[in-house]
């Protein structure tokens, strides 16, 4: 048997790009209580700074696609000048004085991070042959996974023993090493090198294309209206530690890359089979959490069972995409901005629950509502499976 071909190094950059994309986008679930602090607004008010960021991936991530598209930009210089703007807002952010400039510096990092996630898929597919494919996107996507075991955990760890800029400068000269790697790595892809706009605006004419998407962005948004408030649900519903958040957050990082890895699996065969018993388990456990009063460990159970779903199912969502269209760079924007949508949606819903004095557990149930109405999503397309033969289950 031949022995498959190794991955360029550019894919492996390509997923630390992502890497450092996600950690910033999540690392305030780790400090909610100390940007509450810092700023004196509350703890819902700085969980909308995870909804911001998303916002702008999902209002500002297809605009930006569509012009680039427009202009006929090389991937590569659109690549490396977005994240150049990123580190820009980035700095931004690091250096604010006030709320209302952090979450204006966040909207932009998400403006620019939607379209930087669908290059980077749209380069990795142009990097490597066809059959290694799948490979090099779950390589790429892999700094998606890697963010909440490393990258969260760390920025926790800077902030509770150097200060939340610290931790803002960190992802800043990560993005600026990227933005860097990129220019100097990447090959450079001719001007006018990808499909012509109008061909990517027809592959969105897809009934199955949209139903995936709406799985997807439910599935997101069903685990952030939970995640974003974790560390004050981890102290003062589940009883840990300040100290022992971190830990946690690494633990339930783990619990992705394992649930990422199982999916992954299957997630070309059995499809739909994967998001539907990952979005039952995700019920379960957001449910579980909301109501056990009893035990710690047991809690802690629920908490891990929740990272082992949700943004695991990611291959899963991808595979669906990629089975119903053609994952040119604005196909894969739009599913960026799916997902973002549901992200920010979750993230506001759980933050306006607990606003309204519903308290801290109320959350996971808006989480566990979201995922219900992901599994229920699936229904046209389980009974459109089974109206075909058997090999057509992935869709």
């Amino acid at each position: 048997m031949a022995a498959r071909p190794a991955l360029p190094p550019t894919v492996y950059l390509l997923g630390l790009t992502i890497f450092s994309l996600v950690t910033a986008e999540f690392m305030v679930a780790g400090m909610l209580p100390a940007l509450s602090e810092a700023f004196s607004v509350s703890l819902a008010q700085v969980g909308n700074l995870i909804a911001f960021y998303a916002l702008g991936m999902a209002v500002g991530g297809p605009p930006v696609t569509v012009v680039l598209l427009a202009l006929r930009v090389g991937h590569k210089a659109a690549l490396v000048g977005l994240l150049a703007l990123y580190v820009a807002a980035g700095v931004m952010a690091a250096l604010a004085e006030s709320y209302p400039v952090l979450a204006w510096a966040r909207v932009i990092m998400g403006v620019t991070s939607a379209t930087c996630i669908g290059l980077c898929m749209t380069v990795c597919a142009g990097l490597v042959a066809p059959q290694v494919r799948g490979r090099a996107v779950s390589v790429v996507l892999a700094g998606l996974m890697l963010s909440p075991v490393a990258g969260v955990p760390l920025t926790t760890w800077v902030q509770q023993h150097f200060g939340w800029r610290a931790s803002g400068w960190l992802v800043v000269l990560l993005a600026l090493l990227c933005t860097w790697l990129a220019a100097w790595r990447l090959p450079a892809s001719p001007a006018g090198s990808a499909p012509p706009l109008r061909e990517q605006l027809r592959a969105l004419n897809n009934r199955r294309l949209w139903a995936a998407y709406s799985t997807s962005g439910l599935i997101i948004g069903a685990t952030f209206a939970a995640f974003s408030y974790c560390a004050p649900i981890l102290i003062d519903v589940v009883g840990v530690k300040p100290a022992q958040v971190a830990p946690l957050l690494a633990l339930y990082g783990v619990a992705n890359v394992l649930g990422n890895m199982v999916v992954g699996r299957v997630a070309d065969r059995h499809t739909l089979g994967a998001q539907g018993w990952g979005l039952a388990l995700l019920v379960l456990a957001l449910a579980a959490l909301a109501l056990v009063s009893g035990p710690q460990w047991l809690s802690l159970v629920c908490f891990v069972a929740i990272g082992l779903t949700g943004v695991a199912l990611n291959p899963a969502m991808v595979a669906r995409v990629m089975n119903a269209a053609e994952p040119g760079a604005l196909v894969n924007t739009l599913h960026t901005t799916v997902i973002t949508t549901g992200l920010a949606f979750g993230s506001w819903a759980g933050g306006w629950v607990i606003d309204a004095g519903f308290g801290l557990r109320a959350p996971l149930w808006v989480g566990a509502g979201m995922a219900l109405l992901g599994l229920l999503s699936l229904c046209p397309a389980w009974i459109t499976a089974a109206q075909r033969p058997p090999c057509a289950d992935a869709l």
